[in-house]
């Protein structure tokens, strides 16, 4: 027996005993949950070469994590740099700033996923980035499911800041203008009690409800716990199996008052959501709960998306209507294979609440991500490759349920060595280099490490030149962004 082998052997051998034992001596059914009530990754996945989050595929070929579309994080982030401040590095998610921007992936024929893989090699010694890339076919907004929608609307003192609950009463106002004649809207408002402002009304009396949202004023402290639990209780009186039932939370996150742990509200959260009653959490506020409100989101099977503008506004209530409101697959997961032989060693950047047990990813009641129509998903992964070989490099899967009859789904695409362009900034569309350019202004945000050593100097460059290829107005926001960062340090 040579020594790799050797070495396979032995790790195989660890990965049985702390399967079974668990890393503090407890049996594996006594593993901690994670803050979403998943089971918290895998021991498997707590071997690491060198940088934090990276996995040697003698000991661990697989990576699985539920699918993500928040954008809290670029938003919060994006408004903190324009006030001249560096957002805190607790709130950098790479993932989120990579899923902000706009993708050119194929859409699928069917109702569930187009599974696109490129990759590029990188000014690194033997290392290439790997993108994974998902797409759900678009609707039409007229063409959606009619939505039952409860509006749980924060008014405590902290939302009476200067334009904060103007900024929600806007928000709220372009979305009562896209509802069609099948949907219908409560409103419930909470401070330091919740009171519910309008009843379940057809969105076709649009004066009624524009009357309502007029009379949301901000008033005392934040029991966000009185406004979750009145607001589903409106759901689900007025719950439709036809329809798209979903709570769409506006606030700071800034809870103070009530059941301020968080837990009974997570739990709470999560049972609405195996009763088919999903969440939207709106962001709002310079001071911002974003731990609180990203959980509420993953608990919630739903999103949190963060608002500082009109702008932000008809993004989110205009542009994306149909997937913010409708749902293409619930509990989406994406298991990605590397191959030993070709890649030595890999990490997924971001995504590190999102990861699930190898074990899990077919088993249908751990929960994953719930993606609308239209949606993209981008994941990308740094590896180093083996000197001098070649042939397939990863396989991704992705696997969901059905909306409605949560009947599963699955489809698999594979990425070869050949497939990769040989240098990063020259080859590859113009859209992965915008997510390279997103993911590495966010690690170097948060760690100061980006992936395989691109500088933070050379960002900038990089993301002006892709906002002339692309004419979107984001990506030039983007090179704006990194200069006013490196303008901070």
């Amino acid at each position: 027996m040579n020594s790799r082998t050797l070495a396979v052997v032995l790790a195989v051998v660890v990965l049985l005993f702390t399967a079974s034992c668990g890393s503090d001596g407890r049996t594996a059914d006594s593993q901690p949950r994670s803050g979403s009530g998943q089971a918290a990754p895998s021991t498997a996945q707590e071997h690491d070469i060198g940088a934090p989050g990276r996995r040697d595929t003698d000991v661990d070929q697989i990576s699985t994590f539920a699918l993500d579309v928040d954008t809290a994080s670029y938003g919060y982030a994006r408004q903190a740099l324009k006030e001249g401040r560096l957002p805190e590095k607790d709130r950098v998610r790479p993932e989120e700033f990579v899923n902000f921007f706009r993708q050119d992936y194929r859409e699928p024929e069917g109702d569930g996923f187009a599974v696109h893989m490129d990759g590029a090699r990188t000014p690194g010694n033997g290392t290439a980035l790997l993108r994974v890339g998902l797409r759900t076919r678009q609707a039409q907004a007229q063409a959606r499911r009619p939505a039952n929608l409860t509006f749980v609307v924060d008014v405590s003192g902290s939302m009476g800041d200067v334009g904060r609950l103007d900024l929600v009463r806007e928000a709220l106002h372009k979305l009562i203008e896209q509802l069609g004649p099948g949907d219908q809207i409560s409103i419930v408002a909470f401070s330091d009690e919740a009171e519910v402002v309008l009843s379940m009304t057809p969105a076709t009396e649009k004066e009624v409800l524009n009357a309502a949202v007029e009379r949301l004023v901000a008033r005392a402290s934040t029991n966000l716990e009185a406004g979750m639990t009145t607001g589903y209780a409106e759901a689900a009186k007025a719950f439709r199996s036809v329809a798209t039932n979903r709570v769409i939370l506006l606030s700071d996150g800034l809870a103070n008052t009530g059941d301020t742990s968080w837990q009974g509200i997570l739990d709470q959260v999560e049972e609405a959501a195996g009763k088919q009653i999903t969440l939207l959490c709106v962001g709002v506020g310079r001071d911002y709960g974003d731990q609180l409100m990203e959980q509420l989101a993953d608990n919630g099977d739903g999103a949190a998306v963060y608002v500082s503008s009109v702008d932000d506004a008809r993004k989110v209530f205009v542009e994306q209507l149909a997937a913010t409101l409708d749902l293409r697959a619930r509990d989406a997961k994406a298991q990605v294979v590397f191959n030993p032989s070709t890649v030595e060693s890999y990490h997924l950047i971001g995504y590190e609440n999102r990861q699930i047990a190898t074990e899990d990813f077919r088993d249908d009641s751990k929960d994953g991500g719930e993606i609308g129509p239209g949606h993209s998903v981008t994941a990308l992964y740094e590896v180093r490759l083996r000197e001098g070989a070649s042939g397939q490099l990863a396989t991704t899967t992705v696997r969901w349920q059905d909306p409605d009859t949560r009947a599963p789904g699955e489809v698999t695409r594979s990425l070869e060595s050949a497939d990769l362009a040989a240098s990063l900034w020259r080859e590859p569309s113009p859209r992965f280099q915008v997510d390279v350019v997103a993911a590495a202004f966010a690690e170097h945000l948060r760690t100061g490490e980006p992936p395989a050593g691109i500088g933070a100097e050379d960002l900038a460059e990089h993301a002006t030149r892709l906002a002339d290829s692309t004419e979107d107005a984001e990506v030039a926001e983007l090179a704006d962004l990194i200069t006013r960062a490196s303008s901070l340090r």
